[in-house]
């Protein structure tokens, strides 16, 4: 699988801050997001502030819904990251090909009406809580690591901010 061909969709439930939401939109557009749903009101409030700094909120489709069951890409999987009870640790699970990843709020829970219609339930390991930018970052990249993607020099310099040209030198 290719990064740009991958189908993924993220959905946030009820983000309370812009500067978590703009990471997010950060890594959806380094990792290939296709579209970016969000509940609740609280970031609608708050999403003239813009931290992206990479403008990928202009590219990405980044859209309010009452309910995130109803905007479920056709095929996708739904894979819920929530440190819950009975979960799959991150490392030992294998992403579906077509994803909907549902993350929660900063300050709550993924409720069980939620992980009720879920396909997996996946937590990240760690030694406390991180916030949903940090978790949305993570899983995006263990997906990325765990997929065949392009590799070397053609990669790095597509990748890099336009200021860095630096190379290796040859041992």
């Amino acid at each position: 699988m290719q990064l740009a061909n991958q189908k993924v969709s993220l959905g946030l439930i009820n983000p309370k801050n812009p500067v978590n939401v703009a990471s997010i939109l950060r890594a959806a557009g380094c990792y290939g997001v296709a579209s970016v749903f969000y509940t609740g009101q609280r970031f609608r409030f708050a999403k003239d502030f813009n931290a992206d700094t990479k403008a990928f909120h202009k590219t990405i489709p980044t859209i309010g819904v009452d309910d995130l069951r109803d905007v479920v890409p056709m095929g996708a999987s739904v894979v819920a990251i929530e440190l819950v009870e009975g979960a799959s640790p991150l490392p030992d699970f294998e992403h579906p090909d077509n994803a909907f990843y549902i993350l929660g709020p900063e300050d709550g829970s993924i409720s069980e009406d939620v992980l009720s219609w879920c396909d997996h339930v996946v937590y990240v390991p760690t030694y406390s809580c991180m916030n949903v930018a940090a978790t949305a970052n993570v899983l995006l990249y263990d997906r990325m690591a765990k997929s065949e993607f392009e590799r070397g020099n053609e990669l790095i310099r597509n990748s890099r901010d336009k200021n860095n040209k630096t190379k290796l030198k040859q041992q």
